[in-house]
């Protein structure tokens, strides 16, 4: 085992949870989930013991982040993923339904990276790390960070809102033309933009509609949710909406469009979008 980096920690007016102070404590780890996956993998230490996310901080405790060592014949996933952009700094790639971003399991997004895009030049380049996260079913452009300062920022732009995300869903039932969904979401405002674009009749469901979605905020499965609520639910949602209207078989009807930002470094307008599914294709020919 070998230290990385240390880190004394700054005293505290209040105790304060680690999950929150260590975000950016270290080079390498600069978001919260990047703090996550490395406690999982139980590489950082708290004054000798191994760091938890419930840990308080006070002030004046070591941390340190260590290198476990790794299987020189570790497998690589061979996961071909569609790239729509790449230059030194970022990507933007094609995340499959049916895929994980991260997380325990073998297959997923963030595994299958380093065998689909280059390797930057730049002096702070790291494993390339997604930047926000789409769920499971959901198919979609997915934005990377392939240096430490790259993800740093393009963290910053989506909490501050200066990345615009464009979706598209398939919803159930009579709706209206359009209008804006203001509901709290895990106890934390949320608001999502929607217009119809197409409405077509069904047998099942009497109505199906292509919805165009424009999230103002990104809360944990907002989009999904925030249509349940208005008693539209996505075609394909088992998790949210009522279970007799659940279409078996096909996935979930919900597709990351569009990306849209300033580039942080090379300061080049970004708009990047993937055409919809073959199967939204099929309902809206």
């Amino acid at each position: 085992m070998q230290i990385l980096e240390t880190h004394t920690s700054k005293t505290q007016k209040l105790p304060i949870r680690f999950q929150e102070y260590g975000v950016a404590i270290f080079k390498t780890i600069t978001t919260k989930s990047a703090l996550k996956k490395a406690i999982k993998k139980k590489q950082i230490y708290i004054d000798g013991i191994l760091a938890t996310t419930s840990k308080f901080i006070l002030g004046g405790e070591q941390i340190d982040l260590v290198k476990i060592k790794e299987n020189r014949f570790q497998k690589k996933l061979a996961l071909n993923l569609e790239v729509l952009f790449e230059d030194d700094y970022l990507a933007i790639i094609f995340k499959p339904p049916g895929v994980l971003v991260s997380g325990n399991k073998f297959v997923t997004v963030v595994n299958a990276l380093p065998q689909n895009l280059k390797r930057s030049k730049q002096k702070d380049a790291i494993h390339p790390q997604p930047i926000h996260r789409l769920d499971y079913p959901t198919s979609g452009l997915l934005l990377v960070g392939k240096t430490i300062s790259s993800i740093q920022i393009l963290s910053k732009l989506f909490e501050h809102k200066k990345i615009k995300k464009t979706y598209y869903a398939v919803v159930i039932g009579k709706i209206c033309s359009g209008g804006t969904i203001n509901f709290a979401v895990d106890n934390k405002n949320a608001s999502t933009l929607f217009t119809v674009m197409k409405t077509v009749k069904s047998k099942r469901f009497i109505f199906l509609n292509l919805v165009k979605l424009s999230p103002k905020t990104g809360r944990k499965h907002q989009l999904r949710k925030h249509l349940s609520s208005i008693g539209h639910q996505i075609l394909g949602d088992k998790d949210y909406g009522e279970k007799e209207l659940f279409l078996k078989g096909k996935g979930l009807y919900l597709h990351a469009y569009k990306l849209e930002f300033l580039h942080p470094f090379t300061k080049e307008k970004i708009i990047i979008s993937k055409k919809l599914p073959q199967k939204f294709s099929k309902i809206f020919p």
